[in-house]
């Protein structure tokens, strides 16, 4: 029987280990799931829509993916804590997600502090490629400069000299409102006038507000509000007239998880940045609204979209690497092109930032419902500042 024993051993030693193809590549995912969730359960879905299609084409590098996703509760710290669980827990090969500016700003600086790479998918604000920008962290989305600026022209050529400016008091409100300030008055043959009114973000009283806007008399608005604060502001604005004979530009708000839930309330001819999911018939994304409404028998919000991208955003990484290795990701998303439904993108090397664009329009009520008409796709790369600015503004490695 000892002989058997040892012959058994002997064998057993032969045999190869487990293939690297039997373990999955872990994409540590975290963001604010109870706190935005109009946002977030699309978002969900178009990564898990993406993460199906990817592991039953082959997977990545001959295995499978596994995405391991954390709340993050909209809290910085929280989220610090989460994203150093997924990293030294879970052994993850990336971080991706966050939502609210500050908390993609603050897994961001970890990111840097534990050399990992960090995806983030949604966060808008400027700081994250700019002035806190590291070796370790791309993004996504059309930053707050870059969707600013698509409205900009369209609110220049009305040449209105005093503007009333409602945002969301946090670091996408504030980045939204000195980059309208600024781009207008370069812009601007005259002296412009502004008038602020900033909110705490989901607490808008939304009487007070509109009365002050009344108050101040303005020729035009721009605003940056989004979510339950957008249409909490927008009834009581049409109810009181703020808007009438007065030009709006609202930043995000065309994106059916905030145009969808005002229904016929919804405004009519404010210019907007947003997603017109139902007439966009190029076929790439028509593939993707195809799938997305099959598997889970639901139209696709913008959230889907960012979802969707930033799961083969992080799988192209990988093949374009060839390893879970950091610093070859890293190397791997300078340059790195990927098809997403608006059409490919690069992460450009200079900043880190994609250039997924965003579309512009303007708002209407088909229906019963809210809609985005005379739409036109604005192209991310066609709206970033000149090399030799962004280069001043990101810091040196």
């Amino acid at each position: 029987m000892k002989l058997l024993a040892v012959v058994a051993l002997s064998l057993a030693s032969l045999v190869p280990a487990a293939p690297a193809a039997a373990q999955t590549i872990k994409l540590g995912e975290l963001n604010s799931y109870k706190v935005f969730p109009a946002f977030l359960e699309p978002y969900r879905k178009g990564m898990e829509l993406a993460v199906d299609e990817i592991n039953a084409a082959g997977g990545v590098l001959g295995r499978r993916l596994e995405l391991v996703s954390r709340d993050d509760n909209g809290n910085p710290g929280d989220a610090v804590r989460v994203a150093e669980e997924l990293i030294s827990r879970e052994r993850v090969a990336l971080l991706m997600g966050t939502f609210p500016s500050n908390v993609g700003l603050a897994v961001a600086d970890l990111a840097k502090q534990r050399r990992v790479l960090f995806l983030a998918a949604e966060p808008l604000t400027d700081k994250i490629v700019w002035e806190s920008g590291n070796e370790y962290t791309f993004r996504l989305r059309a930053s707050t400069y870059m969707q600013t600026a698509m409205l900009v022209p369209e609110a220049a050529k009305l040449a209105k000299r005093r503007w009333a400016i409602v945002y969301p008091n946090y670091e996408y409100g504030q980045a939204a409102t000195a980059t309208f300030k600024r781009q207008m008055t370069e812009r601007a043959a005259g002296a412009i006038e502004f008038v602020e009114q900033a909110v705490p973000l989901g607490k808008i009283e939304p009487g007070p507000v509109v009365q002050a806007l009344i108050d101040a008399k303005p020729d035009a608005i721009f605003s940056s509000l989004f979510g339950p604060d957008l249409a909490r502001f927008v009834r009581e604005g049409q109810l009181r007239g703020l808007f009438k004979d007065r030009p709006v530009f609202n930043l995000l708000g065309g994106e059916p998880e905030y145009l969808d839930p005002l229904k016929d309330e919804a405004p009519v001819g404010w210019w907007v940045t947003g997603y017109p999911w139902y007439a966009i018939d190029t076929p790439e994304h028509k593939r993707f609204r195809d799938a997305y409404q099959k598997r889970f028998d639901d139209y696709p919000r913008l959230g889907s979209v960012v979802g969707y991208a930033t799961i083969h955003s992080a799988a192209a990484a990988l093949r374009k690497a060839g390893t879970t290795d950091t610093p070859k990701l890293v190397a791997a998303m300078k340059g790195l092109e990927v098809d997403t439904p608006f059409g490919r993108i690069t992460y450009r090397a200079i900043d880190h930032q994609s250039t997924m664009g965003a579309y512009v329009g303007r708002t209407a009520v088909r229906d019963g419902k809210g809609v985005m008409v005379d739409w036109r796709y604005a192209d991310g790369k066609d709206y970033l500042p000149a090399d030799d600015e962004v280069k001043r503004l990101r810091p040196a490695k």
